[in-house]
């Protein structure tokens, strides 16, 4: 029933879902002290707001485009696969796929928190395969529509376990795409510490290894969030990083590539992610680039 009634939800424009969570997000924002502090506090972190009105402002707008985020999963999940992909309006990139595919290569699509990454695998599936990590929620009834709603078109789902990166490898080694958010942060001994804007950030090195193993091309990709509510524009881009040699300076390399992304489209970051979480207990080194609390609002 609750299938059925998401699904007749699903049909409302997409333009109704960004304004009911850009409402969705100011609330969260306003009622959730926790969260709104670290919003406050990476987006304070990054030093891109230039003044304090600035803060403010993309404190204000940020907080919209997460609700958006969390709303827009409804008429991605639930709508017809064909009316999904005809929410994206624009790629842009894609010669750099059929560059990689025309040397036999592999592709790391590595999509961050930024935009709407649920759109992307499902746009490259519909012409080529892909297998996408995920980590699976802890209830069961939600991993059944979280699958159901990210496994169509040629998306092949693997779990964020040694079982998932073997069906990585596979993938790579059969010339294909596999998808991984590159700014996730890393299970204890899985990644390395490098600046995340200015602050140690435990990051995968997933990325790296799958690169070293099957040289792989390295592309970043993400959904952009058009102002009118509209649909997307998916952008592919290839990022200036070398991922052959040393963990700890690719880490670097690829966080600083993350970073120039982000700052095109400060707003659309998923600020409220706790990407300074030491996993495990593991202790961050000291950085001397680190800032105090952000300001409230």
């Amino acid at each position: 029933m609750i299938i059925f009634l998401l699904k007749l939800l699903a049909k409302l424009p997409l333009r109704f879902w960004h304004r009911f969570g850009a409402l969705l997000g100011s609330l969260t924002f306003w009622r959730n002290k926790r969260y709104a502090q670290r919003l406050q506090s990476n987006v304070f972190q990054s030093q891109l707001a230039q003044n304090p009105a600035d803060f403010k402002r993309m404190v204000a707008q940020s907080a919209q485009e997460i609700g958006k985020g969390a709303a827009e999963t409804i008429p991605i999940w639930f709508r017809p696969y064909d009316d999904v992909l005809s929410l994206v309006k624009q790629c842009s990139g894609w010669e750099y796929v059929e560059q990689a595919r025309a040397q036999g290569k592999g592709i790391l699509a590595m999509t961050p928190h930024l935009g709407c990454f649920e759109i992307v695998s499902l746009y490259y599936a519909a012409r080529l395969p892909m297998t996408v990590m995920y980590r699976p929620p802890r209830q069961a009834w939600a991993e059944h529509i979280m699958r159901a709603g990210r496994q169509r078109g040629q998306v092949t789902l693997a779990t964020a376990d040694m079982k998932g990166v073997r069906l990585l490898l596979a993938a790579l080694r059969r010339g294909e795409a596999v998808g991984i958010l590159p700014d996730q942060v890393a299970s204890k001994g899985e990644g390395a510490w490098a600046d995340f804007f200015g602050r140690p950030a435990y990051t995968p090195t997933l990325p790296i290894r799958l690169h070293q193993t099957t040289g792989a091309i390295p592309l970043l990709m993400f959904g952009e969030r058009l102002a009118d509510g509209s649909g997307y524009h998916v952008h592919i881009l290839p990022p200036d990083i070398n991922l052959s040699g040393d963990k700890n300076h690719a880490t670097r390399q690829l966080n600083a590539a993350l970073e120039d992304l982000i700052r095109r489209y400060p707003t659309q970051y998923l600020w409220s992610y706790n990407r300074y979480k030491a996993p495990g207990g593991l202790v961050p080194p000291t950085s001397t680039e680190q800032h105090p609390d952000a300001p409230s609002c």
